[in-house]
């Protein structure tokens, strides 16, 4: 999503996102039009005295702004839903007349042109211990809710990647080593918390567009956790408080089988699931703390390091499920960094202990710290190609045809709604075959990275260059018209003709440009026809002799006026 960080600059002067505020609700499922009357609400989120009320409304107005692409942007919907505007509907999530649970992804719903003061309503049914909406609920540009999931993923990517790489060290150090019991809880827990951090990162969703999927993996690798910390805390322990312990990592194993088999075979909700798993955590978690300090003065140091970070991780799993059923107001929760912290604690106590008898763990703790080195280089790559999402040419830089696509209609939808002129300028660089043909396919790409470098000197502000392919550019130059446009190629044409190139010291001889110009509203209101007509435009140049700039000739159509 690199593009997406390069085209925030030309996004500058958009509004910022925007929460929807002074809501109202209203209990049931009558029509929109109804007579029953509305109550504020702080926020469209589990009103009060819900009595069993499985259904219900949610209304507010939309705020003035100027967004380019206008979203709705929804952390998440408890269950089903609909979205109106103005009584019309604009959205739904999942099946109002048959509901069922289709996991929690975020939503960025289209808000068409002149939203502004409409009513949006929202028509929301659950089953669920929680009922609306959770999270942000914002207008916001489409691009700017992108690049805010990105920037929210990427902590919880880079912790859950270094967890999956403690889980497996932790599993190849069970199949070699002599106390495969203990690293094989640990490569359990830093699995289960690596995954369920994972299956809860706002990217997943670009990742795989699958939400049910993803809330599965996630209860799966949450439902884990206890059955990990039992097994850890059992191998610490010993006599009544280890048997103890036993049963009650085999409840919470018995739970995810149950619970899962029966999600995956349709009999149970799988969102139901998840505040009868909370419920079971409330009683066993407080019990596996009791039993761990009533053993606490017989532990060695090694055993007292473990208790005290598992003391210290607890409280958080605790919170973060307040949180996550509103019981307490919502706040940042560092789970991630617990889940890290407790992975690294039983880690290293681990390593500690077994020192003298584990030649294995000596020599992997060596290079521990190259193998996490490497793992972060490739979620750096990983984080880069996610930026990215090829919306940049990797040759000269430039943005490539994928953004341009997209970016042509955002900027003649702008032009429409502001009265502005569009100029679009197609560029060739002549006889370019010859150069590959005389002088190498080396010497070309340097004539490409020369090109690409002109034209980002000489195109800046609003305007944006984009590369589409082999030796074809194309430059947008918002609020400019034909005559400005002709004036600005002629001095791009110029400057590359006046610029000697060479390869590894090898002069390439003359290299020049030709250009073909569209301007909208005057010669289409198309924005394919657009680029169609500036690419005629360029043909004739060449057709003329090269290096030089032709406009395309014509009015636009009456069928566009």
């Amino acid at each position: 999503m690199a593009g997406l960080l390069l085209l925030s600059g030309s996004l500058a002067y958009a509004s910022a996102p925007a929460p929807l505020t002074d809501w109202e609700y209203r209990w049931g499922d009558a029509p929109l039009e109804d007579d029953a009357p509305w109550t504020p609400i702080d926020f469209p989120s589990n009103p009060p005295e819900r009595n069993g009320q499985k259904s219900v409304w949610f209304k507010t107005v939309l705020p003035e702004g100027e967004w380019r692409d206008p979203v709705l942007h929804i952390t998440s919907i408890n269950l089903v839903g609909q979205i109106y505007l103005d009584g019309t509907l604009i959205y739904q999530h999942g099946d109002m007349e048959a509901p069922r649970f289709i996991g929690w992804p975020w939503h960025l719903v289209p808000l068409p042109e002149n939203s502004a003061g409409k009513t949006l309503a929202l028509r929301i049914h659950s089953d669920y211990t929680s009922i609306g909406l959770w999270g942000d609920v914002e207008i916001t540009d489409r691009i700017d809710a992108l690049k805010g999931m990105l920037h929210a993923s990427v902590q919880d990517l880079a912790v859950s990647a270094f967890s999956l790489l403690l889980a497996t060290l932790a599993a190849i150090f069970a199949m070699i080593g002599p106390e495969r019991r203990g690293f094989f809880a640990i490569a359990l827990f830093a699995f289960s918390s690596g995954l369920m951090l994972l299956a809860e990162t706002p990217v997943r969703q670009l990742l795989a567009d699958a939400p049910l999927t993803w809330d599965i993996l996630r209860a799966a690798s949450y439902f884990t956790l206890p059955i990990a910390i039992g097994l850890l805390l059992s191998h610490w322990l010993d006599g009544v408080p280890k048997r103890w312990m036993r049963r009650l990592w085999q409840l919470h194993l018995a739970y995810l089988v149950a619970s899962i088999g029966l999600v995956a075979l349709g009999v149970v909700n799988l969102a139901l699931t998840f505040p009868i798993f909370d419920v079971l955590l409330l009683l066993t978690l407080p019990l596996m703390l009791l039993l761990a300090l009533l053993r606490v003065r017989r532990l060695n140091l090694e055993q007292r390091l473990f208790v005290t970070s598992f003391l210290l991780f607890a409280p958080l799993l605790l919170l973060d499920m307040l949180v996550a059923h509103e019981l307490i107001p919502r706040r940042d929760v560092p789970l991630s960094y617990g889940a890290l912290g407790f992975s690294l604690a039983i880690v290293g106590i681990s390593l500690w202990h077994y020192r003298h008898t584990q030649r294995q763990l000596a020599a992997a703790n060596q290079t521990l710290e190259a193998q996490v080195t490497a793992r972060t280089a490739e979620l750096d790559t990983l984080v880069e190609q996610l930026k990215g999402l090829s919306l940049q040419d990797a040759l000269t830089g430039l943005n490539n045809r994928r953004h341009f696509d997209t970016l042509l209609h955002q900027e003649m939808a702008l032009a429409q709604r502001k009265g502005s002129l569009l100029s679009l300028l197609m560029i060739d660089i002549d006889h370019f075959k010859k150069v590959n043909d005389n002088f190498g396919h080396d010497a070309g790409d340097a004539v490409l990275i020369e090109v690409a470098a002109l034209l980002k000197k000489h195109f800046r502000g609003t305007d944006v260059v984009c590369r589409l392919g082999g030796e074809e550019f194309v430059a947008l130059l918002p609020g400019t018209g034909t005559a400005e446009a002709q004036t600005r190629a002629e001095k791009l044409l110029k400057a590359q003709r006046d610029q000697a190139l060479s390869h590894l010291h090898q002069p390439l001889g003359r290299i020049t440009l030709s250009c073909g110009i569209a301007t909208y509203p005057a010669h289409t209101m198309d924005p394919k026809r657009l680029l169609r007509l500036a690419d005629t435009a360029l043909y004739k140049a060449k057709n003329n002799g090269r290096d030089r700039c032709e406009v395309w000739e014509g009015a636009v159509s009456s069928s566009e006026q």
